[in-house]
């Protein structure tokens, strides 16, 4: 089971764990207001509290480009360096603003396939406290049909609480 915290043991539910994990990265980034800092830890702390993550990490949108997001913070095989908003399952949570998931990314109409291992995504926007959207953030799995409900659920909420 990964652990993320060192030698601290994570519940096997996974709606306690996020809120576990929450609780370790609201405590891990008090105090911090670098937002290349946070979104790093984000992404380190979420990969390594959950198996079925295989890529996880931030989109942010590029301020010196139209509709344009660029590779942020991730802990993974090598990211996509940009991203039309539109394209892509990053490309549609970025212009919907809506948190994507899909079951099954080859069937998802213009999937970039940035690791051919990815099997399952889950896309969620990241908004500031302005409600503009900073970011995307993207989990990959390797697994089918690897997110649910509870991913969303628990990633919306870290998400919202961290960055907004």
């Amino acid at each position: 089971m990964a652990e993320a915290f060192n030698d601290k043991t994570l519940t096997t539910d996974k709606a306690a764990r996020y809120g576990e994990v929450a609780e370790e990265i609201a405590a891990v980034l008090d105090g911090e207001d670098n937002l290349t800092a946070r979104m790093a830890t984000v992404a380190s702390m979420l990969a390594s509290s959950f198996d079925h993550y295989f890529w996880t990490g931030f989109y942010v949108v590029d301020p010196t480009r139209e509709r344009e997001l660029v590779v942020g913070p991730y802990q993974g095989t090598l990211g996509c360096l940009r991203i039309a908003f539109g394209r892509g399952v990053c490309g549609t949570a970025a212009a919907t603003g809506q948190t994507q998931l899909v079951e099954d990314v080859h069937a998802f109409p213009g999937h970039i396939a940035c690791d051919s291992r990815s099997a399952s995504e889950i896309v969620v926007p990241v908004f500031d406290s302005k409600g503009e959207l900073l970011a995307v953030f993207d989990v990959d799995s390797d697994r089918p049909a690897a997110f649910d409900a509870v991913d969303r659920q628990g990633l919306e909420t870290i998400l919202k609480a961290t960055f907004a």
